[in-house]
């Protein structure tokens, strides 16, 4: 497959992983499974396997594959054939993909953490280069391929009342801004409370604190929950925070998960987040799509740098559950995802024995990653045969038939449709 090859087949790539310490060990991961039939690599089953990108960010690119050209990035070549991303996307985002497609495979919680918005992004990547990686904001959404877990936004004000009245190890910590924010809140605003402010004064409080009274904090809180244990059942929220504890102790992030909403997704459900949301994921493998950036500001639940000044400045405060998605029947095989946000949507696809569907041709880009079964997806130039951990770059225009002898899961990635079909 040469450099120089047309611009209308489909591409196969070589692609990156991370090994990150929340991911899953050797086998046991999905995405080791994914790296391994992808790229041949053997597996060492002592690592933790996290994170199989698809997509031209510089911290994992993907490769063409082929002995001719696995020194070539898939970067590289777009830059050298622009044509393939179609011209929606070169006069909207330049010449490079403008989303990034991962799969996850999460052993343990990832930090709490939010993605700043452009602005931030460039600020933060002007005065920290060597942190913050790019000038992009980073909006997302996980796709669950089993069962899935994350903390998602902040709690209702009516939970955080009933927070504050029984626990009171947080009231202990956060009390007195929780007390001079509702009386400064009433002085001003006619007795009508404004939520963000105080689920602002409060998140804040808590994440500034001195480790040594977060400590403290977390053990009494922790020793309380294992005695109520042997005489009531506790909420999944305490199990949860248990868990945590025992995962990182004296962690602000054990306190700070109070206030954020609990989510769990059935495989298929699907959560997007926004730019300056507070989340962690804490367990399960999904898809994970997102604007092509690798910008995250942690605060808890990590021994990475944190940065609790930025972090606390800079997220929205909305309050209540998120939403789930949980996808758009395109046709009896193909569910949509379109989250609100212009760089990307998912499709996925599970495609029974013997059946077949079209990928019409878009104005845009599209990868694609296998997931399991084996199968060919045909063009009208040529046909290539792909089975679990498959990946492939398909140019704009180009019409797309998947044919399978087996079940056959794979997921689409491309540029939000309203955006391609309405520049």
């Amino acid at each position: 497959m040469a450099i120089n090859r047309t611009n209308q087949q489909l591409v196969n790539l070589k692609c990156s992983v991370q090994n990150y310490d929340w991911g899953r060990i050797g086998h046991d991961s999905q995405v080791a499974r994914l790296f391994e039939s992808n790229c041949g690599d053997q597996i060492d089953e002592t690592k933790h396997y996290a994170e199989f990108w698809i997509g031209t960010h510089v911290s994992g690119p993907s490769f063409l594959q082929g002995s001719d050209n696995d020194n070539v990035s898939l970067k590289s070549w777009i830059l050298q054939n622009p044509k393939v991303l179609g011209d929606v996307v070169v006069d909207k985002w330049g010449y490079d993909l403008p989303f990034l497609l991962k799969v996850l495979s999460i052993g343990r919680p990832l930090s709490i953490q939010a993605h700043p918005d452009k602005e931030l992004a460039g600020s933060l990547h002007k005065l920290q280069p060597n942190m913050y990686k790019d000038s992009n904001h980073k909006p997302e959404m996980a796709l669950a391929l089993t069962e899935f877990e994350a903390l998602c936004g902040f709690i209702s004000s009516e939970e955080l009342d009933v927070l504050l009245q029984s626990v009171p190890e947080i009231k202990q910590v956060v009390g007195n801004a929780y007390n001079e924010q509702i009386l400064t809140v009433n002085k001003h605003n006619n007795g009508v409370v404004k939520e963000e402010r105080v689920i602002r004064s409060i998140f804040t409080k808590l994440m500034s604190v001195n480790r040594e009274v977060i400590s403290k904090a977390v053990s009494r809180f922790i020793h309380r929950l294992s005695k109520e244990s042997e005489t009531r059942q506790l909420t999944n929220k305490e199990k949860l925070v248990l868990k945590l504890e025992k995962q990182y102790p004296d962690d602000v992030g054990v306190l700070a998960a109070l206030l954020l909403n609990h989510v769990k997704l059935e495989t298929g459900e699907a959560l997007y987040i926004a730019a300056n949301e507070p989340h962690a994921y804490l367990s399960g493998e999904c898809i994970e799509c997102m604007a092509a950036s690798d910008n995250v500001v942690r605060a808890g639940l990590t021994q990475k740098y944190m940065d609790v000044k930025t972090l606390c400045s800079m997220l929205t405060y909305n309050q209540g559950l998120p939403e789930i998605l949980k996808g758009v029947p395109m046709n009896q095989y193909v569910r949509r995802y379109t989250p609100p946000f212009e760089e990307f949507e998912v499709d996925q696809c599970v495609l029974d024995h013997g059946a077949s569907v079209v990928f019409p041709a878009l104005p845009g880009p599209s990868v694609f990653v296998v997931i399991s079964g084996e199968g060919s997806m045909v063009t009208s130039s040529c046909e290539e045969r792909v089975s679990e951990g498959a990946a492939l770059f398909a140019p704009a225009g180009l019409e797309v038939r998947v044919n399978t002898e087996s079940e056959l899961q794979f997921y689409r990635a491309g540029v939000n449709n309203k955006v391609i079909l309405n520049p």
